[in-house]
């Protein structure tokens, strides 16, 4: 299953990337929609593991993946003759956010380079900021059979070849006198999800100069660090402060990190990219061509859009 659902992965990717940066040859729009449909399966099968851990967003997002994938292979077929330019950019958007994800997931040093950063940072901002003395354990491994450090694990730091169990890689948080603390840090506490994204979008736009696609990115991947840092203090500190709090049966944890954390990202996710919009107006455009379709069907409007 492991092996299988990354399959799906790569190999989607690849036809979408095929589809992008081919994109004038006949068969990139039939390559495409092979590709949105494997992307589409490959996220859809997640969903479990979502549901397992109570995460609602994600859950919504994951199962609409499929039936999302397999429309916009359907628009990439009937639009074959002239994809529209927005078409082919969300292609070079969803791979250029896929293959670097996949890469650092897949390829353990890098893995456990961004965990370890991640909460070191976390730690550092815990400390400067007074709310608590606290200290990072070692790496370690989540394996199906149990949990072990990384140091003693003898799969291969250079590609991940087995299936990890669902922390995979993670650094545990401890008070400085040993007590541990009820959070750990995994590759999904980085950041790096919100961060493709944007990378993802902003390489795709091959009509803009590399200097101002440049300047974007050295506006957005900081910011979207600091504030993760704070997103990770902050979910850290109130799980450890107010360790008996519940809501309807909802834990603190679960409480800011499902539920408060996930809206505050989106939201702060709006608003970089309304800021890059002055910046890349072409970003804008795409977005809203991307969207005209569903925002058609929502206000009743049976009529195709082709661009």
């Amino acid at each position: 299953e492991f092996t299988l659902g990354l399959s799906f992965c790569w190999i989607g990717a690849i036809l979408l990337g095929v589809g992008f940066h081919l994109r004038d040859r006949t068969y990139a729009p039939y390559s495409s929609a092979v590709g949105w449909s494997l992307l589409g399966l490959f996220f859809y099968l997640q969903s479990s593991h979502f549901v397992e851990i109570s995460d609602p967003i994600l859950v919504a997002m994951t199962a609409g993946a499929l039936p999302a994938g397999i429309a916009l292979g359907v628009w990439e077929v009937r639009n074959w003759e002239t994809a529209p330019e927005s078409l082919v950019w969300l292609r070079g958007a969803v791979v250029w956010s896929v293959i670097p994800y996949y890469t650092v997931y897949s390829i353990p040093v890098l893995n456990m380079a961004f965990v370890s950063f991640t909460a070191h940072s976390t730690e550092w901002l815990l400390e400067f900021t007074g709310l608590g003395s606290y200290d990072v354990g070692l790496m370690r491994v989540d394996l199906p059979e149990g949990e072990m450090l990384a140091s003693q694990w003898e799969g291969s730091k250079w590609l991940l070849t087995e299936p990890l169990g669902e922390n995979g890689f993670f650094v545990p948080l401890n008070h400085s006198d040993g007590t541990p603390v009820s959070v750990s840090f995994i590759l999904a506490c980085s950041g790096l999800q919100s961060m493709i994204i944007f990378v993802g979008a902003i390489f795709a736009l091959g009509s803009v100069p590399w200097k101002r696609r440049a300047r974007a990115l050295l506006i957005v991947l900081p910011t979207i660090h600091v504030l993760n840092v704070f997103r990770n203090a902050g979910i850290v500190w109130l799980s450890d402060t107010y360790v008996g709090w519940s809501l309807l049966g909802i834990e603190m944890f679960d409480f800011t990190h499902s539920y408060a954390a996930k809206f505050a990202s989106l939201f702060a996710m709006f608003l970089m990219a309304i800021a890059l919009f002055d910046l890349l107006p072409e970003l804008h455009r795409h977005i809203l061509r991307i969207l005209r379709p569903i925002m058609d069907i929502m206000g009743g409007n049976g009529k195709e859009s082709s661009s």
